[in-house]
């Protein structure tokens, strides 16, 4: 109970660290577009740019909904050009 408090795994059950590459990449994507890395730096190994492009992608619901909405701000989407309904 006391181990579970404080936020550590139950006994028997150990995390192993995020890897060096997982950490750097990540911080990578949260700064700059993977095309602006791409542009910047002449070679870059293929495992560190499939990790930066794994964290570029959004984790949560929420992110995911937001990026994928197609809405182009029309008032009613349902409304082809000259009034007429789709």
């Amino acid at each position: 109970a006391a181990a579970a408090a404080l936020g550590l795994p139950p006994l028997g059950k150990t995390q192993s660290p995020e890897s060096l590459l997982d950490i750097a990449a990540r911080k990578v994507a949260e700064k700059w577009p993977f095309q602006r890395v791409e542009e910047r730096f002449e070679r870059i190994p293929e495992p560190v740019q499939r990790r930066i492009v794994y964290w570029s992608f959004p984790r949560s619901e929420r992110e995911i909904c937001m990026y994928s909405s197609f809405n182009t701000g029309a008032e009613d989407s349902a409304a082809a050009p000259g009034g007429a309904v789709a």
